[in-house]
């Protein structure tokens, strides 16, 4: 049967124009396939609403927010004491106020504008519109014209870049003195202060060159603004990566800080604590051969407190430091005889009291992540949390949310449900007693604290549950639900369905695995289709999806699906978010458990799911997921038969910085063991690797080519020009959409899913 149609669809760069000709629904079929494949890479353009972010008000709990820039603008005030959620402008009124002053009518159809502040004790704002200023009063609607800032007036009031982001990570932003009176940035391999009332840049440290430089990253301004907690890192023997810009009229040599493998000498770091008046450096006197991260000062400025770390990650220290002569004492210590896992992020593992005599303190020494109560002079006062569950959430948040001292209240999130994965939000009293949830509904949930700390706003989802943003008393209480996702869009035009949570046994045919399982849109259970794993693995993160706009990997096993594949993703053992025992499986084991694991569970999935056809399974990861890719092929060859290694290390490069293999010479078989560079000649599949030049670990797949080529194993290479490790983050850059390109084109030429 064939009908006629007209269309254009791109796939893989190539614009296919199809007109008035009778095609056969099977190719119609799979040319919307193609076009679903980069829709569902734009998924969380589909979803509308489900979110807000607060402005919080002068009383400590009212808040203001947009909805529906730019087009149809609405700012809501909330009024959590009365329960009130009420457009803070009478929209009509304020355009027909400003066309009198623009002397014509403003842009758009509500309000012009979704941003000001409040001026004159919240009885005025300021705002933009075409690049004017303006104050409104809110009493009578008045508008008067605010004489404009200069360019140099407006960079005095924001953070400026202290140095750009070196091959995709995050610019280093100057750092604001508490009292507002300064920014500390950096000028060439100094400390520099900008004032923000007349714009001057003075010099705070001269003794900084290149390679021995100092750092505002993670910077701490004492309570009284008056010293600077800052770090001082020498690279000079730390080995460099070289990189090759191959594009310039003459190519050009650039050598830059990389991890080298076990064995290369780390930089050393030094922390200083300058004051800013008298310019005097103090140094903290530690060891520069640690890891160090500054966590703040007490109230009083009486002592600057940090994290000590030692190389082994067996050890952490919490450490407080006199600003007048550098000497420090341990405050508590953190110990395992495998790795320190609670306090991946320095931040994460303490929260200081107001008070500035107590502190809550992250452990696993009992087998799960739970919160103690210490004194400033190490004295436990006593446990807060217990249980067989972990106090956890999601990466780079706090899971110490907030504390209430003067009700007595400490909010944390935990994972402490039979869904084992769901992260709600809980409080425990500061006597350890109470423990108590308060939110609601499956899936993650992230949390904003009013500065009241009477109430909190809920930002929920799960996988196949749209996002929706709750107001709840600090009781837990519900007040209302100000904000729901609209996914018409995602049923219409993506024709959605939500995607299946599994849970399957690991390796050890004992411990619970679990992970979400992808179809295509127009799936057909009598058909078989072939199966992609989405792999990072690790005990660094986990990766299976969690919320309903997830994270890059869950857009890329969504996306997969819809060119004609089962897709999925799973957790396995050595992930965090779970007990020290099923986090500790990958000590000085890396790539002995994984590959094992992520087998079992493609074999259990496909018993149940005779759609899957395990004739037909590719791998594809990144960075990480990039090493466990080259590992299934190498380890599983008879069970992965296409893979897809974005940006591999091939062997122990970098891990034992995350505690995961131990010392080298403590472990030389786990290291040895680890390397995949060992075992290329057992590699039967199709292999596409692929990497950015500008990459600092770009030589790692030059050894991974090297040894396919004395193995005499044939592999296929992408090389992508000028492109850092993080390139993937750049919405339509032309390198992420090629590198899509590719990933669709390999797998469909490689496992031919049916039309």
């Amino acid at each position: 049967m064939s009908r006629s149609r007209l269309a254009t669809v791109v796939f893989l760069g190539v614009s296919l124009v199809v007109i008035a000709l009778p095609v056969h629904a099977q190719e119609t079929t799979q040319s919307e396939r193609e076009a679903m494949y980069y829709r569902y890479l734009e998924f969380p353009s589909y979803v509308k609403g489900g979110s807000i972010e607060p402005h919080w008000m002068a009383d400590a709990s009212s808040f203001w927010y947009a909805e529906g820039a730019p087009a149809s603008t609405v700012i809501y005030k909330v009024d959590p004491v009365a329960n009130t959620k009420t457009p803070l402008f009478d929209t009509a009124r304020l355009r027909q106020a400003l066309t009198s002053v623009l002397g014509h009518e403003p842009p758009y159809q509500d309000l012009p504008f979704d941003k000001f502040n409040f001026v004159e004790a919240e009885q005025a704002v300021k705002f933009t519109v075409e690049d004017k200023e303006f104050i409104l009063r809110l009493d009578t609607y008045s508008i008067t014209r605010v004489p404009a800032l200069s360019e140099a007036e407006k960079s005095r009031r924001v953070p400026q870049i202290a140095r750009k982001g070196v091959y995709g990570s995050p610019d280093v932003m100057e750092v604001l003195s508490p009292d507002g009176r300064w920014f500390a940035g950096l000028n060439e391999h100094n400390v520099w202060l900008r004032s923000t009332t007349d714009g001057r840049s003075v010099p705070l440290t001269t003794d900084g060159v290149e390679d021995y430089e100092w750092r505002v990253s993670g910077a701490k301004w004492s309570p009284d603004s008056f010293k600077l907690a800052i770090r001082k890192v020498d690279y000079r023997n730390t080995p460099k990566s070289l990189i090759v810009h191959s594009l310039k009229p003459r190519p050009e040599v650039e050598w830059v800080r990389g991890n080298l493998g076990p064995g290369a000498p780390d930089p050393q770091t030094e922390l200083f604590i300058v004051d800013i008046l008298s310019k005097r450096q103090v140094r903290v006197d530690e060891d520069p051969d640690q890891s160090f991260a500054l966590l703040g000062w007490r109230p009083d400025g009486s002592e600057m407190l940090f994290r000590r770390m030692d190389h082994g990650r067996k050890k952490l220290d919490l450490m407080a430091a006199d600003p007048a002569t550098g000497s420090t004492r341990v405050v508590a210590t953190e110990t395992q005889q495998t790795f320190v896992g609670s306090h991946r992020n320095a931040n994460r593992g303490f929260t200081l009291l107001e008070d500035g005599k107590r502190f809550i303190w992250m452990s696993e020494r009992d087998g799960w992540n739970h919160l103690y109560l210490y004194d400033l002079e190490g004295n436990l006062i006593r446990r807060l949390t217990e249980g067989s569950f972990p106090v956890a959430g999601r990466p780079n948040t706090k899971w110490v949310v907030a504390v209430d001292e003067k009700a007595g209240w400490v909010y944390f999130t935990a994972h402490a449900e039979k869904r084992l994965y769901d992260t709600h939000l809980y409080r425990v009293s500061l006597e350890g007693r109470g423990f108590t949830r308060l939110t609601e509904g499956t899936g993650h949930h992230a949390i904003r604290f009013a500065p009241s700390q009477q109430f909190f706003l809920d930002t929920h989802s799960s996988i196949g549950r749209p996002p929706q943003v709750e107001l709840r008393r600090a009781d837990g209480t519900l007040l209302q639900t100000l904000s729901r996702a609209n996914i018409d869009a995602l049923r219409e035009e993506l024709k959605w369905s939500p995607p299946e949570e599994f849970v399957v046994t690991a390796a050890d045919g004992e411990t619970d695995l679990y992970g979400v399982l992808y179809k295509p849109y127009d799936f057909d259970p009598n058909k078989q289709y072939p199966v992609i794993e989405i792999i990072y693995a690790g005990g660094r993160q986990t990766v299976v999806p969690r919320t309903f706009t997830s994270t890059i990997r869950g857009l890329e096993a969504q996306a997969l699906a819809q060119l004609g594949f089962i897709t999925f993703i799973v957790d396995g053992r050595g992930t965090p978010e779970r007990s020290k025992a099923f986090q500790d499986v990958v000590y000085g084991n890396r790539g002995r458990h994984e590959i094992p694991d992520h087998v079992a569970a493609l074999k259990q999935l496909a018993e149940e799911r005779p759609y899957m056809d395990l004739n037909r399974v590719g791998i594809y990861g990144y960075s990480n997921g990039g090493y466990f890719t080259l590992r299934a092929l190498l380890l599983a060859p008879d069970v992965y038969h296409v893979g897809i290694a974005g940006a591999p290390s091939p062997d122990t490069q970098g891990f034992v910085r995350f505690g995961q293999l131990g010392f080298q010479q403590d472990n030389k078989e786990g290291y040895d063991y680890a390397s995949n560079l060992r075992f290329v000649g057992n590699l039967k599949g199709k292999l596409l690797l692929v990497h950015g030049t500008s990459d600092g670990n770009f030589f790692s797949t030059i050894k991974v080519v090297e040894a396919l080529i004395q193995a005499g194993k044939p592999y296929d290479l992408l090389v992508l020009p000028e492109q850092h490790h993080f390139f993937r983050r750049n919405p339509g850059g032309t390198a992420r959409t090629y590198f899509w390109q590719a990933i669709g084109r390999y797998f469909q030429e490689h496992l031919k899913p049916e039309g």
